[in-house]
């Protein structure tokens, strides 16, 4: 039935091609004799495009049904398999205080006020804050006058700031192991129809924060680029990849760890083996790195004030008011809400993994004190020497 099938199509396939025969009087005069015309191709049949990950004994997987099969050994189908994974609870995002940022250029002091009528006169101040490039306030309730913008901190003192709305970016909650790599888009992405600059650009691009999975890996024209869909590449300067491990790092004795890649920007967190949790971080920029070790958290806080500086001329002093879901875990180095960063999956901090309001809600309503916390880099562009590594900060 098949070879008959594939002879009627071959058959139309060649009259499409050749057109129609040219009538003339001779030949519409004469019989012509009655002819059997065999299949061109006698051997397997081609078997229907789909995906076969065992060979196949009646038909050839071939074209279509040979590229389908390459996909499908990487862990790529159609449609495409969602990731066993849910959002987090927005709830988490929310904090009973807000934060503002004070627009003071050293050696300028914000100047703290008893009233906000004292305030806008600016006389008769109460106390000052540090001179800092950066320097942000908690505040329970703000006014604007004449185009300028004042809020009061818990303590109750009035000063000029302004208020500042902090990412709302959350991590994925994970059900089972994902079978494939995945990540997220870190900054609007151009995509490719193969891996490689000279590959065409798709019509669309990918929005930041967007997480995608991750099927394959190419090292094209000295990039690495991943497939996130069939014929989709974006290069690694677009995304952070999590590759699940669920083995736990040596010395890990309770199943119950969090793993910081410095590299990708990621966190995860394992627990009996199991991924729970996985997001983008902002860790140490150069040369205030976050180091690499196996560490535990040895205090949680769930507000803290953060300040210092490492420069000789303070040109980097920070002081940063309530600082939410703190968890130390190597000398001042912490895991923490970050309000004050717009983005992550790029190093910023001082030495500490900052993370979103959300995320670092829900670590810290998972985490607790003793839990291991192993930070690596397997670029291997971290030092790993202690002598790289003050006691760290924000």
């Amino acid at each position: 039935m098949k070879h008959t099938l594939l002879a009627a199509i071959v058959l139309r396939l060649l009259a499409t091609l050749a057109g129609p025969f040219p009538v003339s009087a001779e030949i519409t005069q004469t019989a012509l004799p009655e002819t059997r015309i065999e299949p061109a191709y006698a051997g397997e049949d081609i078997c229907l495009p789909g995906a076969y990950l065992l060979p196949q004994d009646d038909c050839l997987a071939v074209g279509p049904s040979q590229t389908l099969t390459e996909y499908a050994k990487k862990g790529l189908t159609l449609p495409l398999r969602p990731l066993p994974a849910t959002s987090p609870d927005p709830e988490l995002t929310k904090h009973p205080l807000n934060f503002a940022k004070v627009d003071l250029p050293p050696p300028e002091q914000a100047q703290l006020y008893s009233s906000l009528e004292s305030a806008l006169r600016g006389s008769n101040p109460v106390g000052a804050l540090p001179a800092s490039p950066m320097l942000f306030v908690s505040y329970v309730r703000r006014s604007d006058v004449d185009g300028k913008k004042y809020v009061q901190t818990p303590g109750g003192h009035w000063l000029r700031a302004s208020p500042a709305s902090y990412s709302l970016f959350q991590g994925l909650l994970f059900q089972r192991n994902p079978p494939n790599s995945f990540g997220w888009i870190v900054d609007t992405a151009e995509v490719r129809s193969a891996p490689g600059y000279r590959a065409a650009k798709l019509k669309f691009t990918i929005p930041r924060n967007t997480p995608v999975q991750i099927f394959d890996k190419v090292n094209q024209d000295g990039v690495d680029w991943y497939l996130i869909n069939i014929n989709q590449w974006v290069e690694r300067r677009y995304i952070r990849q999590v590759t699940v491990n669920p083995i736990p790092p040596k010395g890990v004795e309770n199943q119950r760890w969090i793993e910081v890649n410095l590299y990708e920007q990621t966190l995860m967190v394992y627990e009996n083996g199991n991924l729970v949790f996985a997001t983008l971080v902002a860790s140490g920029l150069k040369p205030f790195y976050t180091q690499p070790g196996l560490f535990k958290i040895y205090k949680k806080k769930s507000t803290e004030r953060m300040m210092g500086s490492f420069e000789a001329d303070r040109s980097d002093f920070y002081y940063l008011e309530d600082v939410p879901w703190t968890m130390y875990y190597d000398q001042a180095r912490a895991l923490h809400g970050a309000y004050w960063r717009a983005m992550f999956g790029y190093p910023q901090s001082h030495g500490c993994v900052n993370l979103s309001m959300g995320d670092s809600h829900w670590l810290y309503n998972w985490a607790k004190e003793g839990d291991w916390v192993y930070v690596w880099d397997p670029s291997g562009q971290t030092p790993t020497d202690p002598k790289f590594y003050t006691p760290g900060g924000a």
